[in-house]
């Protein structure tokens, strides 16, 4: 009973009995004296219950957090910029541009947008102020001189053009050979009226055997091409072109062009700045180019014109040996075409020539062809010629690359053409760097003579 009990052992108005250990709570929400003496119960003062973790432990932990994840994204994005051959070529980085896969045989890419309208107007105005030429495959008065002096047997000519080795000559055997002489492009007709001309199948089946071919005089053939009288549509190719310097000292524009595209290949600058410059070709009404190849096949006779001087080497047959092409557009006239052939690599030519049908024809057959590419301002295809060796180096020919410009129907298609040269003997390739580098080096001026076209590498050209 609390102190101050009345004598009847009733507790007063502010007093009640406790039997608690430890004390009650006193008046005001106070504990009695009782509580005070006994020991304290855990927790903080006010009978709040403790915090699980302190805010100055909360923000450490908050921080360190953080840093982990910076330290992942860090990572990753070394990984990201890690994972190319090689550092990106200097200068400052381009727009980001798109590829569509367009072709996986042969491998061929479309990335709009590759060239501004403005880089379009300049290509195209410093093309015309350099001047464009026809474009010939051939030149027409050269070629019977070449031709003899080219040390190869009549024999030997019927071995190249019996590709199945039957021991006979199909006339689609031949047509995949008569790319050359006056530029004339060969039909089926063509060809049998020239063995007609030159009497070189008595039967008249369009077939030549091996003793008909003996019989024959080389020299005739060649006297009844130089004889035919050529039109700007017979031709494999109806065009005018130019080439634009891109080295140093070109155009800033030019510089520019050159370091997207090296980007874009990821390959070592050296490659790219003694490849071949820029080629602007012009397809007008009736324009057109023949399907075709834009390198050739390298044997032990052949040669690469880029590697050949240097390499001094002396072959009978030389090659452009184009690895990569870039094609730009401006637009206007009809699309190019790729021919992706189904059939055979081996009889691969031929069998786009079938019942005196050839596919190869973009005047006629273009709409044939598997694939293709309608011309819009900017946009460029990117192809490669060449298969891969396995060990990082050009392999064989893909003969899947076959494509063509077809018949332009109205207005004028602009292109430029950004070849990229590597030799597929690997010895010579490096050997070419390696001497090209030397030059450089030691200030060679007469090397600077014939490398550098500065017909207009001063040229400033208001956009």
């Amino acid at each position: 009973i609390g102190p101050g009990a009345p004598s009847g052992g009733r507790p007063g108005p502010l007093e009640q009995r406790c039997d608690r250990p430890g004390g009650c709570p006193g008046p005001g929400g106070g504990m009695a004296a009782a509580r005070a003496e006994g020991p304290p119960l855990p927790g903080p003062p006010g009978g709040r219950p403790r915090q699980v973790c302190s805010r100055p432990y909360f923000v450490v932990l908050m921080v360190f957090a953080h840093l982990y994840v910076l330290n992942v994204l860090g990572l990753l994005l070394f990984v990201h910029l890690s994972a190319g051959d090689g550092p990106p070529p200097p200068g400052p980085p381009g727009p980001v541009h798109f590829m569509k896969t367009l072709s996986l045989k042969p491998l061929l890419f479309e990335i709009p947008h590759f060239l501004t309208e403005e880089e379009c107007k300049l290509i195209i105005h410093l093309a015309q102020l350099k001047g464009l030429q026809k474009s010939q495959i051939l030149p027409t008065e050269d070629y019977e001189e070449a031709m003899e002096m080219i040390e190869i047997s009549q024999m030997d000519i019927f071995n190249l053009l019996d590709h199945n080795q039957d021991g006979q000559l199909q006339l689609k055997e031949v047509l995949t050979h008569t790319r050359l002489g006056n530029g004339r492009w060969m039909t089926p007709q063509n060809v049998r009226e020239m063995y007609t001309a030159v009497k070189a199948d008595p039967d008249g089946n369009g077939v030549l055997s091996l003793e008909e071919f003996k019989q024959l005089n080389i020299r005739d053939f060649h006297k009844y091409m130089g004889s035919q009288k050529v039109k700007m549509s017979d031709l494999v190719r109806n065009s005018q072109h130019t080439w634009l310097y891109q080295g140093e000292g070109a155009h800033q524009v030019m510089r520019a062009i050159r370091q997207r595209v090296m980007r874009l290949t990821r390959l070592p600058p050296e490659i790219l700045e003694h490849s071949e410059p820029l080629q602007v070709v012009r397809y007008e009404q009736g324009g057109h180019y023949h399907a075709h190849m834009d390198s050739g096949p390298v044997f032990p006779e052949t040669a690469c014109s880029h590697t050949k001087l240097i390499a001094n080497e002396s072959a009978p047959f030389e090659t452009s040996c184009r690895a990569i092409l870039l094609e730009g557009y401006d637009g206007g006239g009809r699309g190019s075409y790729l021919q992706d052939s189904v059939s055979s690599r081996v009889s691969f030519s031929q069998s786009l020539i079938q019942n005196d049908v050839d596919l190869r024809d973009t005047r006629k057959n273009c709409e044939k062809g598997n694939l293709r590419v309608q011309p819009q301002q900017g946009t460029a295809v990117f192809w490669y010629n060449y298969l891969s060796d396995g060990e990082g180096w050009v392999g064989d020919l893909d003969e899947y690359s076959l494509h063509g410009g077809c018949l332009v129907t109205r207005g004028t298609k602009w292109i430029a053409n950004n070849w990229i040269n590597v030799d597929p003997n690997k010895r010579r390739q490096l050997q070419f760097l390696h001497e090209m580098a030397r030059y450089a080096e030691e200030g060679d001026e007469a090397q600077n003579e014939w490398t550098v076209d500065k017909s207009y590498s001063n040229m400033r050209v208001e956009l």
